[in-house]
């Protein structure tokens, strides 16, 4: 079992900045594969950005030079640095890890990017 709690939403303007952490907790995180998704409102939920257990990257192309992801075993935790936010950056922000046979989610935290 594996918990996971997000942290460092909130509104913030266009062009600005936010981290994004998310702690967990339960199991050893450094074997897991890390993600972070995001939901719209209406809209499906989608793949943001995802780092292996082994530190490789990607990205979804709208984000590609915006966004950062990574991650302290160490801390257990993964962070998403992000940049020159726009308006359609705007959704509930969702932290996954995922081995074979194991999925887990976070609950969740709100990112506002308006003026």
């Amino acid at each position: 079992q594996v918990q996971l709690v997000e942290s460092g939403g909130g509104l913030v303007q266009p062009g600005g900045s936010l981290r994004l952490s998310c702690a967990a907790s339960g199991s050893i995180f450094s074997i897991y594969s890390m993600g972070w998704y995001r939901q719209a409102p209406g809209k499906q939920r989608e793949l943001v950005a995802a780092i292996t257990s082994g530190g490789r990257t990607n990205y979804a192309d709208s984000v590609k030079g915006r966004f950062t992801i990574s991650r302290d075993n160490a801390m257990n935790t993964v962070y998403l640095q992000m940049s020159s936010l726009k308006p359609e950056d705007t959704a509930v922000y969702y932290c996954n890890a995922y081995k074979p046979g194991n999925i887990y989610w976070g609950q969740g935290t709100q990112v506002t990017v308006s003026s």
